[in-house]
């Protein structure tokens, strides 16, 4: 038998003015999201997940906060955590108010707050679990008496690792929201880049146009951000080790190059790979005086941020999201975001018609799992076609520029 979800330790914001605010963003949020509306009255009537404890690993801010209000409303359990400076307190105070949630996170939080997030999430004993990046997923396959039935996973650096290091280790089915063609072609490919600048802008406040930006990764949420970069004006070099992604970035006139190449030349660099490592200590020592390093990536891995530190001879917040470190030879760099995403740290994450999409996937397949996980194999899942189709119509009849009847 699972522990009693009232003896879970209590959520970390309570503030009542914090929790005014962020009322009105999720009321904002929830007015712009008709998809998952629509979701959201369908679970109410089924209660598909009467009995289930959903421990949850996404972004605690508006846009999710509606997911959880119709997986709520389906009749979950939710002990629910975010990732590093992506927290909206006003949201997290707001929601700690709702019946059957537990939230553990706080804007301030590093990579140890969150790591001791996760084991509250899973000392909740969840049956199900929600995930961004794999980290309750491989925090629960080392956990034997674990009850974990099912799971989805939202994000690229999630797959990467349900297909790399976890591969062959997960005995429960995962779908992976990230490879739907619906997230792929709404959140990833016109989502991220707009999204990106918006952060970059409220971060530096600094023009784009007549830039030159590195964008490493050109996958979908790459060539995202190169593009808006360009229309923006910006001279946009691209950084790809994929010889046929590079080829179609060179296609769409993008400066394909190599890392080291674009260490020296570019004014910004944002890293946009899923992956670790890629921006390292060597790389540092090329960069031009000024140069501005960001990440869009889910990890802040992927800039090697503790051989920044240990590489420079002083280091000072020039900015509420810049911090300037000085390196030998009396070059300066610039580091936003703290390295963690930028689109969420310094700005408000995507724009809510995308989230509604990408966020009624999630709720869909949350639904089809609890309903039937023994029909799904162990490991990674694709979404099923029939929920993109059911997501994709759904979508339709909420535009006002289609006219299906």
């Amino acid at each position: 038998m699972p522990i009693p979800f009232t003896t879970l330790e209590p959520s970390l914001v309570a503030d009542p003015d914090l929790a005014a605010e962020g009322e009105k963003r999720v009321a904002w949020a929830r007015t712009h999201m008709p998809v998952l509306a629509r979701l959201r009255a369908e679970l109410e009537r089924e209660r598909p997940l009467d009995g289930r404890r959903i421990g949850m690993c996404l972004h605690v801010e508006a846009k999710t906060a509606v997911l959880v209000e119709t997986l709520l409303a389906g009749g979950a359990e939710i002990a629910w955590t975010g990732s590093p400076a992506t927290t909206d307190d006003g949201v997290a105070a707001a929601m700690t108010a709702r019946d059957r949630l537990r939230i553990y996170a706080l804007k301030a939080d590093d990579t140890a707050a969150h790591q001791a997030h996760i084991g509250r999430v899973l000392a909740s004993d969840p049956d199900m679990l929600l995930d961004n990046g794999a980290d309750l997923i491989a925090g629960t396959i080392e956990r034997p008496a674990s009850r974990v039935l099912a799971a989805t996973e939202e994000t690229t650096s999630g797959r990467l690792r349900l297909t790399g290091e976890l591969a062959g280790r997960v005995p429960f089915p995962v779908i992976v929201i990230n490879d739907s063609p619906i997230k792929l072609s709404f959140e990833s490919e016109r989502g991220i880049g707009p999204a990106t600048v918006d952060g970059f802008f409220r971060a530096t406040n600094t023009f784009i146009a007549g830039k030159t930006f590195a964008v490493v990764g050109f996958g979908w949420c790459g060539r995202s951000l190169a593009r808006t970069l360009r229309a923006m004006g910006a001279v946009v070099m691209v950084v790809e080790i994929d010889p046929v992604r590079a080829l179609e970035a060179a296609y769409e006139g993008m400066l394909v190059t190599t890392i080291e190449k674009a260490a020296a030349r570019a004014d910004t660099i944002i890293t946009v790979t899923g992956r670790p490592g890629i921006v390292r200590t060597e790389h540092f020592g090329l960069l031009k005086d000024g140069a501005m390093l960001g990440n869009m990536g889910h990890f802040s891995t992927e800039i090697d941020v503790a051989g920044l530190r240990a590489m420079a001879t002083g280091s000072r917040m020039v900015n509420t999201h810049v911090e300037e470190f000085d390196l030998p030879g009396g070059r300066r760099v610039h580091l936003l975001a703290r390295g963690e995403m930028l689109n969420l740290t310094a700005a408000i994450g995507h724009q809510i018609e995308v989230m509604d999409l990408g966020f009624a996937l999630q709720a869909h397949s949350m639904r089809i799992l609890a309903q039937d996980a023994a029909s799904y194999t162990p490991g990674y899942q694709p979404v099923p076609e029939h929920v993109n189709r059911a997501i994709a119509e759904h979508g339709l009849r909420t535009m006002s520029t289609v006219d299906l009847d």
